[in-house]
């Protein structure tokens, strides 16, 4: 069983703005709330940027 779900209340919003912020750099128009209408091609490449950003992060740190 997954569990997708957000421990930190407080990380909920600052995960939001990330997911806008990674969405509008490859191009994807995200609307607050429902966005269901996207096609799995801009879903994906949405989650890919957060990834890769998330994965640059880390390896800054590491230096």
């Amino acid at each position: 069983m997954s569990n997708n779900s957000i421990n930190v209340p407080q990380a909920k919003e600052a995960m939001e703005k990330f997911k806008m912020e990674c969405a509008g750099e490859v191009g994807v128009n995200l609307k607050q709330g429902y966005n269901g209408d996207l096609t799995s091609r801009q879903a994906g490449s949405v989650g890919g940027q957060m990834v890769k950003k998330m994965i640059e992060q880390y390896e800054m740190g590491m230096k």
